[in-house]
């Protein structure tokens, strides 16, 4: 395939990619002004944040076998264009059961996770694809976006007497319009798509999610993805609550462990296209369990210095263990990324829909028990992960004994 067709994909991929991940997360900071305003609890507050998170999630693995069917490009500027419908019609919204409903589609733009890795997957030979793939999932520095400039707008933008909604409601109405730009560049920009020439049946698209392996990935994924979802939510409410900042600088600090867990996918891509997606994934397991453990002993107010050094390691931790998983998850079922990678981002996801509600319910008993969670799951993980690379590892020596043999 032409290489300057391929790296277009990626770059229109990753682009669209970034700004719905903007959107998709973006009830995290809005939703703080809007408790405020509709005296919403804080269940109802987490409720909010994580339903865009429940739709992204589970729609990841029909669209993503649309993707591998129909072709990235068409999918995703559908996907884009009905993403900015209900960002138009939120900022004139005043009641929570309306809100509510608009987030559920708002969290369409989760779905163009599954939608890129099809995409990037038909049009990047496999040498390259970890590197890609990496370099595609970055966009969820999205995420870092949205807690950097909605805070400022928010605050910028006077909520009355403009003549556009100001407040809360302009980030919505801005959103919508860069998803309009994003469409246009992705239609005008990526090269035309180009059909799956063997026709598949529903049965057939689904078959590789018979392998236990496929569910192990996704169970993987909870933990570098679903968790980092729901610390990109959780946190600014933390920051607010335990250290008492403002929503701007709550929003910035945040900012600084969605960076690395963003930006690091890329190198993650490249670590595991030179060394393998095998130990590349160990060692992100590895740093996700020692920072979770530093952070779960925050018994008193931890020293923010401190706090922030380690929010920064599990950053580093889920960025390449994001990009890794992937890269396995390419190796093995390159040629049905779409259902398998739809299927691992849709359990990862809900990682992000479930967990925030669990972090609310157990964090007036003990403040930092979100990292308790993510630690006592993190050594689970690891565990399934070492006990299923001993088993391959067997069974490869088991097989080249007998090709020995012959």
């Amino acid at each position: 395939m032409p290489k300057n067709e391929a790296n277009k994909v990626v770059i229109a991929s990753t682009s669209g990619f970034t700004i719905l991940f903007a959107v998709w997360v973006m009830f995290a900071i809005i939703g703080i002004p809007l408790q405020k305003e509709l005296n919403l609890s804080d269940a109802q507050f987490a409720l909010l944040t994580a339903v865009p998170v429940l739709t992204g999630s589970l729609l990841r693995l029909p669209v993503g076998i649309l993707a591998d069917k129909f072709g990235g490009k068409n999918v995703f500027t559908i996907l884009t264009l009905l993403t900015s419908i209900p960002l138009f019609i939120l900022p004139f919204a005043s009641s929570y059961n309306v809100i509510l409903t608009l987030a559920f589609f708002v969290g369409l733009a989760g779905v163009s996770f599954a939608i890129g890795n099809s995409w990037i997957a038909f049009w990047v030979p496999r040498e390259r694809q970890g590197l890609a793939l990496g370099t595609f999932g970055a966009g969820n520095v999205g995420a870092s976006i949205t807690k950097l400039l909605a805070p400022t707008l928010i605050t910028l933008i006077p909520a009355t007497g403009a003549l556009i909604p100001g407040g809360w409601r302009f980030v919505p109405l801005l959103y919508g319009v860069l998803l309009l730009l994003t469409a246009a560049f992705i239609h005008f920009y990526a090269p035309e798509d180009r059909k799956n020439s063997t026709p598949k049946t529903l049965s057939q698209w689904l078959s590789p999610l018979k392998h236990i392996q496929v569910w192990r990935f996704g169970l993987y994924y909870v933990i570098f993805f679903g968790a980092y979802v729901a610390l990109s939510s959780w946190l600014p409410k933390y920051y607010k609550t335990v250290y008492g900042m403002d929503l701007a600088v709550a929003g910035l600090l945040t900012a600084l462990f969605i960076f690395p867990a963003s930006l690091l996918r890329p190198l993650g891509g490249f670590l595991s296209d030179k060394f393998g997606p095998r130990i590349v994934t160990l060692y992100s397991f590895v740093v996700c369990v020692v920072a979770s453990l530093l952070l779960s002993l925050n018994t008193s107010i931890m020293p923010l210095p401190l706090f922030l050094t380690a929010t920064l390691l599990l950053g580093v931790g889920m960025g390449v263990g994001k990009a890794s998983t992937y890269k396995l998850i390419a190796n093995w079922y390159g040629a049905d990324m779409g259902v398998v990678g739809g299927l691992v981002g849709l359990l990862g996801g809900l990682g992000g829909f479930f967990l925030p509600l669990l972090f609310a319910s157990t964090a007036k008993a003990y403040a930092p028990s979100a990292f308790v969670w993510l630690l006592g799951f993190s050594v689970i993980s690891m565990a399934i992960f070492m006990g299923a690379v001993r088993m391959i590892q067997a069974r490869e020596v088991r097989s080249n004994l007998v090709a020995a043999d012959d």
